[in-house]
Formats: C-alpha cells, sequence, structure tokens
C-alpha cells in the first residue's frame, strides 16, 4: 500500500432509528422515568461510510446517507450507491485507493465486482467474518451514538438525518478522533 501511494479505506454501513439508544436516565427516587416520543414512527436511516487513512496525510470521513423512504422503495444501498460512493472517494481524495470492507452481500454482486476489475487505481479486501473490531469505522458508530444521538427523541424523520449528519460534519474536522478509532483496531500504519 505505502509503495503504491495509495490511501487506506475501510467502509461500513450503520442504520439509526427515530427511537435512539437511552444514554442516562434521571427521575426520582422510587418513579420510573418515562420518557414520551412523538408519533410512532419506525422511520430509519442508513449511512455507508468511508474513514481513510495515509502517511503524511490527515485523515478523512467520507459518507453517504440513505433514508429508507426511497422512490424504488429499497430501504438500503444498493450496488450503485456503493460505486458512486468510492467513485467519490477517489475523485476526492486524489490518489489509488486499498479499499477494505466486510462481506455484506450487496460488496459481492456481480456489477460491484466488474466496477472494481475496470478501477486499476482500487484494490480491494474483504474483512474476515465476524471482525467489526478490525474496522474503525466501527468507532466512528459508537462515537455518534453515544454524541449525537444519545438521549434524543426525534421529532420527524428530517431531524434524525439533520443531527446525523451533523455529527458526521463535526467528525470529519476531529482527525485526532478518526485516527483514534484506527489505533482502537490495533491496526498501524506503516510508514513508507
Amino acid at each position: 500500500m505505502a509503495a503504491l501511494g495509495a490511501w487506506l479505506v475501510f467502509e461500513d454501513e450503520a442504520g439509526f432509528s427515530m427511537t435512539p439508544p437511552t444514554r442516562h436516565t434521571w427521575s426520582r427516587r422510587g418513579l420510573t422515568p418515562v420518557v414520551r416520543v412523538r408519533g410512532r414512527s419506525r422511520r430509519r436511516l442508513s449511512v455507508a461510510a468511508l474513514v481513510c487513512y495515509k502517511h503524511g496525510e490527515r485523515s478523512r470521513l467520507i459518507y453517504r446517507p440513505c433514508p429508507d423512504a426511497r422512490p424504488d422503495g429499497r430501504k438500503s444501498f444498493s450496488w450503485k450507491d456503493y460505486r458512486d460512493l468510492i467513485q467519490t472517494a477517489h475523485q476526492q481524495l486524489g490518489g489509488p485507493i486499498v479499499l477494505v470492507w466486510d462481506n455484506l452481500n450487496t460488496h459481492l454482486t456481480a456489477g460491484l465486482r466488474r466496477y472494481i476489475a475496470g478501477r486499476d487505481w482500487l484494490t480491494v479486501y474483504q474483512l474476515p467474518p465476524y471482525t467489526p473490531d478490525l474496522n474503525p469505522v466501527e468507532g466512528i458508530w459508537s462515537v455518534l451514538r453515544r454524541t449525537t444521538t444519545a438521549n434524543r427523541a426525534f421529532a420527524d424523520p428530517h431531524d434524525l438525518i439533520n443531527a446525523v449528519r451533523r455529527g458526521l460534519r463535526q467528525l470529519q474536522y476531529r482527525h485526532d478522533v478518526l485516527d483514534g478509532c484506527l489505533t482502537g483496531t490495533g491496526l498501524v500504519l506503516a510508514p513508507p
């Protein structure tokens, strides 16, 4: 990777719902706290993110949200969405990419494999099954769930989308957090 001058890019996707995880609750002694949520929406937001590392460069976070209300009825990312995300990353990073992602069935589709095979600047590796601890993007999701979406009842799906986007936008400028997510995996970038 270092010899190629390539970016090491990890990808993962996550879902966020209108009813976020409760981080802390407070109430009077003897009274069970009740959190009232407006509406009974089961709407979700799927987000795919890329965390990009290269020795001598600042780490980068590139993401794309995918609300579940799509015109085609699909509630998750298609192979074309992943293709577009990879293409965007290539344009923003301006160099070859070594992409590491999980074994999601969409990552293994024939269309996406043809796209990958036709790009000399793209090398793809699959993570072993059941190894989220090797993917630094999992750390990004953890930070979002502990900060941006924790203890918050969203008014509507747009409120959820805006909150997640705002949290991701803030993380884009926190290179120390992005680097910490890589360090948390135990993986290290080798110098060129």
